[in-house]
């Protein structure tokens, strides 16, 4: 039940929220670590953001037309994907995991879940040359984009000129999706004394601070290293995940450790999207006792502090960055996708 407040109280929480969803300097909470990279500033009013915001959301990324990165990086779902375990790509392919929700990107040194990129700008090229994603190759999306006169004259507007290269789409898909920043949630809120836990929440937090924050570190809630989690590999899919990158043993079953935050809009969990529900995940965490030798030890929680440290971890959701409007697919892309 939520604590009763009066209405200024909540008045000001919501504009608080939108000021950190929307800020349009995007001037980061003091609690907040230094990003890896740069957070784009005035991301409406950045022309590389928004050329890249197009780019995103645009089915020319595919050999068929017919995908594209928001395909599987919905933004109503954190920018994951809520309809299947695995992602899927064109030809009606499936992969072989889940899609990560994309946010706060800015704080990753490494992309995937197996960190086989070292680079936001090279980050894109992955599920482009995929066979299962997009299907297509970098050199095939510029002779694309080189005919079409829309892309022509967005890159024109952005620099100065209409040349189109690989390393100007890059940069401009990353642009966008470093701008992709969620720091307005209900947590965010108390950090900054603009709201309080409930008693159950309260309790919840205390739980994930003895058991869960090693791996997944606040404020950003995860430490971005590979953990194995005691997750059986799949008898078809025979993900190894870091191992493959790696060959390293030690890395077999090591999975990139994903945040927490806007847990309620990236569902499935893991990394090929077994579990529906949070529940099912602690679940998981009270069985592993029995298995391999593992980064992680056994969460033996009763039923009632499940519930609490769940209620906890949706304070961890952050809505507006879910339905934030300058995030998603943008007007200029369907007028000319009507006109055409």
């Amino acid at each position: 039940m939520l604590n009763k407040r009066p209405l200024w109280v909540f008045l000001s929480l919501g504009v608080f929220a939108f000021c950190i969803l929307k800020n349009k300097n995007m001037v980061l909470p003091d609690y907040i670590p230094p990003p890896v990279y740069p957070v784009p500033e005035n991301p409406l009013e950045n022309d590389t953001v928004q050329l890249g915001r197009l780019l995103f959301y645009d089915n020319i990324l595919s050999v068929n037309n017919q995908v594209s990165c928001a395909s599987c990086h919905s933004p109503y779902n954190a920018f994951a994907h809520t309809d299947h375990a695995l992602s899927h790509g064109v030809f009606d392919s499936i992969g072989t995991r889940n899609a990560p929700a994309l946010f706060n990107l800015a704080w990753h040194k490494e992309f995937m879940w197996d960190g086989a990129t070292h680079h936001i700008e090279a980050q894109a090229l992955a599920p482009l040359h995929d066979p299962k994603e997009l299907g297509s190759s970098i050199e095939e999306l510029i002779k694309k984009l080189r005919a079409s006169t829309f892309y022509q004259n967005e890159f024109f507007a952005v620099y100065g000129d209409s040349l189109i290269n690989s390393s100007r789409v890059l940069k401009s898909i990353a642009a966008f999706e470093l701008s992709l920043v969620s720091f307005g949630s209900k947590y965010d809120m108390v950090q900054v004394g603009k709201a309080g836990f409930t008693t159950q929440e309260q309790k919840g937090y205390a739980l994930f601070q003895e058991h869960c924050n090693q791996c997944h570190v606040e404020p950003l809630f995860s430490n971005f290293k590979y953990r194995d989690n005691g997750l059986q590999v799949d008898s078809i899919l025979q993900d190894f995940g870091r191992f493959l990158i790696t060959g390293d043993e030690q890395d077999k079953y090591r999975f990139k450790v994903p945040s927490l935050r806007n847990l309620s809009y990236t569902f499935p969990y893991m990394h090929d999207g077994r579990f529906d529900k949070l529940r099912q995940v602690l679940k998981h965490y009270e069985n592993i006792a029995y298995r391999r030798s593992l980064d992680v030890k056994p969460l033996l929680l009763s039923f009632n502090e499940q519930s609490d440290l769940i209620a906890f971890l949706l304070t961890l959701n952050d809505k507006e960055f879910v339905f934030n409007h300058a995030s998603s697919f943008p007007n200029k892309l369907r007028e000319s996708l009507t006109e055409d």
